[in-house]
């Protein structure tokens, strides 16, 4: 191992130099906050307070570790590390106190036993102390060099310190290259000695951000929707598990690999992920789905509450951050037939930035840790760390969903209002899945209605049991309680959607006979097709054309980091356009024109789509939308032909991919003939 020691004075100062701040839109291009009534009503039960950073300094908070006496040390995308005194204050006016700099954007921070902290660099694993005492660190200990290539997407997150006392990091794969595991172990959680060895210990991880050992020693990582990945999600990871993403099998060969599959047992399956992994040994099911765009599209990390109630009525549950849409989710757990499933459930909206990093405060607050930079987010801010505290009050909410042999018990924060949850109509239950393929994410499939047949109140009011149809293991359950007061009969469920993944039907008694009619009622109609030309998506020439390319052919393309290759393109009044979109990216984009100065309206209108965003393309049907392309996977593209508006202005051009359009945008610029 290399220690290095540097003089305190190379690190003694308060503050350092702000880098220049990018991908800054004005408030008049940002998205808009969705659900601001919801937010308004979730302030009431927990309050969020962003913590005021100085101008100078650019806390793209990536990693939290509360210190005693209310003070924190938080690490930072740009390589820093800091204290802060006074982060648990009303007025949340901190100091800010630079501890170390010069680290390669460490994404997590935890303390170390011998003294100082264990971070996770992009290239190694290190232990940074302060030797002297002075306040300002000066070891830098490598404990493990991290196999990296270079690619601009090889994060390395934690790390966590396992029950063993042995430490693990999870490796990001390298989007964008000829291959997306060019060095070792990337895609793999590996576990990392005191002494410095490297274990690996599952594959197929594609971006998993965050990752967590419960109370109970059970591990749990986050996971990005993606290529192989038809949604975020949650799954238990335990030695030797396959996760799903086939880059790492590169390295299933090397001595240590605890996986037996190998890159060429991966093919395009275009299957649902359960059913690949009835036939695909090791293939791990996830263990709780996140619809994408309805709770999340970039889940990020995990925390269990384990506050004992300071932080409500929630405890052991699981809280998992979203960086993309900018807010929390909270997931409630149970283990079926020796399997972890359970219900993801929306928490708390509205935060200022994206959360990549979650952590506890020392009086049970959660802060935040936000970024926005590469990836851009619902909140309007770039950076930031709020504070989450609970006010004492409890809301009316679902707090656990458990399976049952013929449908779910919810159970509430508190007694329901008997007429209204003893209606059948006051409940929905749908289920549907999504696809193992290589093809960047999933639109749900084989969604069908699940008919709630009968329902029983308990006698105390904070339990309904609902007997339900067309229950499939392996499925995601969308069970909706719109229709539920509570005891007073006026409140409604703050939020009242769960979303079950049914992994396994438990057994025991029914309280409804199985429906003979079920084989024949519960099969899923086939999809209409999303890219069929259209009005406003005209993939052929019209007839009246003279040739295929009209007047003026317009190339457009993408570029990493959420941008057209243009931000500007020019046709006249009338004219006849061939726009070939090609999306160069690792990521799903479109192109959307707009009429002048409603591109974010337009983006903001499609983050509400939830469900069925994918299969319309995540265009809103809207006066707005003038002309699209369809979604278009990585390496793909679309052609539309349209007439240029006759009107000469500038129109706005975004993707309308939920948490795109507020970075990728542009300008059709229509001049007078």
């Amino acid at each position: 191992m290399k220690r290095f020691f540097l003089p305190t004075l190379f690190l003694a100062t308060a503050a350092s130099s702000a880098f220049a701040q990018v991908n800054n839109p004005s408030s008049a291009e940002r998205f808009a906050k969705p659900s601001s009534e919801l937010v308004v009503r979730e302030n009431k039960y927990y309050a969020r307070t962003p913590l005021v950073v100085p101008d100078d300094i650019v806390l793209e908070t990536s990693g939290i570790l509360a210190l005693p006496g209310k003070k924190l040390i938080v690490t930072t995308r740009r390589g820093e590390v800091w204290i802060i005194e006074g982060a648990y204050d009303a007025t949340a006016k901190p100091k800010f106190t630079l501890w170390a700099s010069g680290l390669h954007e460490p994404l997590g921070i935890i303390p170390a036993p011998k003294g100082g902290y264990y971070i996770a660099q992009r290239e190694e694993l290190t232990r940074v102390a302060d030797m002297d005492g002075d306040g300002h660190a000066d070891l830098f200990e490598t404990i493990c060099k991290l196999p990296i290539s270079g690619a601009y997407h090889e994060y390395a997150f934690g790390p966590v310190m396992a029950p063993n006392g042995n430490l693990r990091v999870t490796l990001n794969v390298a989007f964008g290259g000829a291959t997306q595991a060019p060095a070792p172990w990337r895609g793999w959680i590996v576990e990392i000695t005191p002494d410095g060895q490297l274990i690996p210990i599952a594959a197929g991880l594609r971006s998993p951000c965050g990752f967590t050992v419960t109370a109970g020693g059970v591990w749990f990582y986050a996971e990005n929707q993606g290529e192989w990945a038809g949604s975020g999600r949650i799954t238990e990871i335990e030695p030797g598990d396959f996760m799903g993403h086939p880059a790492g099998l590169a390295w299933s060969k090397l001595a240590g690999s605890t996986v037996k599959l190998r890159p060429e047992d991966i093919q395009d399956f275009e299957k649902p992920y359960v059913d690949v992994a009835k036939t695909l040994p090791g293939l791990k099911l996830p263990t709780v789905w996140f619809p994408h765009a309805v709770l999340g599209i970039s889940n990020s990390d995990i925390k269990e509450d384990t506050t004992g109630g300071k932080f409500g009525p929630f405890a052991g549950q699981l809280f998992v951050g979203d960086q993309g849409q900018s807010k929390i989710m909270r997931v409630a757990l149970e283990k079926i037939k020796g399997t972890w499933q359970g219900a993801v459930l929306p928490f708390r909206e509205g935060f200022d930035c994206g959360i990549i990093r979650l952590g506890w405060g020392e009086d049970g607050s959660l802060f935040a840790g936000e970024t926005a930079r590469g990836w851009g987010s619902v909140g309007p801010s770039q950076q930031g760390l709020e504070r989450l505290t609970w006010t004492g009050e409890t809301p009316f909410e679902i707090k656990e969903v458990h399976a049952q042999p013929d449908g779910f018990v919810l159970t509430f924060t508190s007694p329901v209002d008997r007429a209204t949850a003893e209606k059948l109509e006051s409940y929905s239950i749908a289920g549907f899945t999504y696809l193992y393929h290589k093809t960047y994410g999933s639109a749900p499939v084989k969604r069908i209605g699940c008919p709630v047949r009968k329902v029983i109140v308990a006698p105390d009011g904070l339990s309904v049991r609902l007997a339900s149809g067309c229950l499939r293991e392996g499925y995601i359950h969308e069970i909706k309680a719109a229709g539920v007061r509570s005891a007073n009969g006026s409140e409604t469920l703050v939020h009242p959607t769960a979303y079950y993944t049914l992994n396994q039907i438990p057994g025991g008694d029914r309280i409804m006979p199985a429906d003979p009619k079920d084989a024949e009622l519960c099969v899923a109609p086939v999809p209409a097709a999303a890219n069929a030309s259209t009005k406003k998506h005209p993939n052929k020439a019209p007839a009246d054309w003279t040739g295929d390319d009209g007047d003026v052919t317009l190339l457009l393309g993408t570029q990493p980091g959420l941008k057209f290759d243009k931000t500007e393109l020019t046709a006249k009044a009338g004219s006849h356009v061939r726009l070939v979109f090609q999306n160069g990216d690792d990521m799903l984009h479109n192109f959307v024109l707009c009429a002048p100065g409603k591109g974010q309206t337009v983006g903001a209108a499609a983050l509400l789509f939830g469900l069925d965003g994918a299969e319309k393309n995540y265009v809103p049907d809207s006066a707005d939308v003038l002309f699209h392309t369809a979604l278009t996977q990585p390496g793909t593209s679309d052609t539309i032909f349209f007439s240029a508006p006759a009107t000469p202005g500038d129109y706005d051009f975004i993707c309308s991919f939920p948490g795109h359009a507020a970075l990728m945008k542009g300008v059709l610029h229509v001049t007078a003939k």
